[in-house]
């Protein structure tokens, strides 16, 4: 059976999308989600898969900068919306729609591609890996305080209207995008998402709250989060979810943390989203009270090595022979000289023998530090093939600040 892949054309977007919500369980999205779904599609970078004139697969891509080691914002696909049909699985559309995929996105000049996975095994096979993870807690808010650093009392918290405080609040953000590995650079029209709020999705928590820090009229500082009341037998026991928080002060971080803890009638605080190395858990006077978990967040796969790896700079001088795998774009496969340091690199094809040897896969987890190459060897998948190229590596490719995807898209 013949199938056609083609670009989305106008008035193909409702039905598109409608296929993409029945594989992803037949639960058709609130109208405020949908509208802004459609708003910040790119059609000419959404690929529809269509037997006849039904469509049997979706997949997207969002033409995203990314925040790699040493602050500089990259080019990125950010593949988005992939879907098959029930009825056409294990017929080779994804591959076929992968394939496609990364093809455009190497003629677009983009070095990297990079997504969310709905199910992590999926992807792997098409040379992308798990490069960040995500921490989520729920605090004992009865049990738990913070020791706040200095400056914190000079924070003053107010709780004002998302929509008109939604600019600034941006304008913040895009602040703190160059500082941390995985960040992404927000085109116009995305942080209209984030005032997404559909009552059918909110499972008995409050509309969205809005709570800004300042200092000297200086906005340092905002969440957004929304509150479930609950009460039992001893009494109230509601829950807070921060679904966004951004600071550019610890004190600002440690003042909206204290005023979530400390809130009236609540007894649990959710954290749903935030860097492994975030700085409350420095502060909480019992962090076993603070239930932590990880999951894998953000997947990135080299579209092409060379420019991928000279994109970043290295926290240590690296100089170092990569013999890279990758089958599924054989135009990276072969041996990379890479040197490096906090200034700059260079990554070239080489003759030279190799000194650790990976597939494209293992580079991307590595790539913004998050995973150590020496860890990639102990699972065996790094070789080293040099003695003493593994560590050198390993340490060059680290970040001192967690990466961190923020939000999905």
């Amino acid at each position: 059976m013949t199938f056609e892949i083609r670009t989305l054309e106008p008035g193909d977007w409702d039905r598109w999308f409608s296929k993409l919500e029945l594989a992803f369980g037949g639960v058709r999205s609130a109208p405020q989600e949908r509208e802004f779904d459609q708003s910040v599609t790119e059609a000419e970078r959404s690929l529809g898969v269509w037997d006849g004139d039904e469509v049997v697969g979706t997949a997207g891509a969002f033409s995203f900068r990314m925040t790699v080691p040493g602050g500089a914002l990259v080019p990125a696909a950010g593949v988005t919306m992939v879907s098959v049909a029930s009825t056409h699985r294990r017929r080779g559309i994804l591959t076929a729609m992968m394939r496609r995929q990364l093809d455009d996105v190497r003629a677009l000049g983009e070095p990297l591609a990079v997504l969310t996975a709905s199910e992590p095994e999926i992807y792997g096979r098409f040379g992308y890996g798990t490069a960040t993870q995500q921490l989520g807690a729920e605090i004992d808010s009865t049990r738990v305080r913070l020791a706040v650093p200095a400056g914190t009392d000079d924070v003053r918290l107010r709780l004002v209207d998302a929509k008109e405080w939604l600019a600034r609040c941006e304008e913040l953000y895009a602040r703190l995008v160059p500082g941390r590995p995985g960040m992404l650079a927000r085109t116009p029209g995305w942080d209209v998402g984030f005032l997404v709020d559909p009552p059918e999705d909110r499972n008995g928590f409050s509309p969205q709250q809005c709570l800004v820090a300042e200092q000297e009229g200086e906005l340092v500082g905002y969440a957004r989060f929304a509150t479930k009341p609950d009460w039992e037998s001893a009494g109230p026991c509601g829950r807070v979810a921060v679904r966004h928080m951004d600071a550019a002060t610890p004190a600002a971080q440690a003042a909206m943390m204290r005023h979530f803890l400390s809130m009236d009638l609540m007894s649990k605080v959710e954290l749903r989203n935030r860097p492994t190395d975030d700085a409350w858990q420095h502060l909480v006077s019992d962090i076993r009270r603070c239930t932590l978990r990880l999951r894998d967040s953000l997947h990135v796969r080299p579209v092409e090595v060379g420019a991928a790896l000279e994109a970043r700079t290295y926290r240590t001088p690296v100089d170092v022979v990569l013999e890279v795998a990758d089958p599924f774009c054989p135009w990276n496969e072969g041996r990379w000289r890479l040197t490096g340091d906090p200034l700059g690199a260079s990554c070239k094809r080489t003759e030279d023998a190799a000194d650790l040897a990976l597939s494209v896969r293992e580079l991307g987890a590595a790539y913004l530090g998050g995973y150590t190459l020496t860890s990639l060897a102990a699972a065996g998948r790094v070789q080293e093939l040099r003695a003493g190229a593994l560590a050198s590596a390993s340490l060059a490719f680290g970040s001192d600040v967690a990466p961190w995807l923020p939000h999905g898209f």
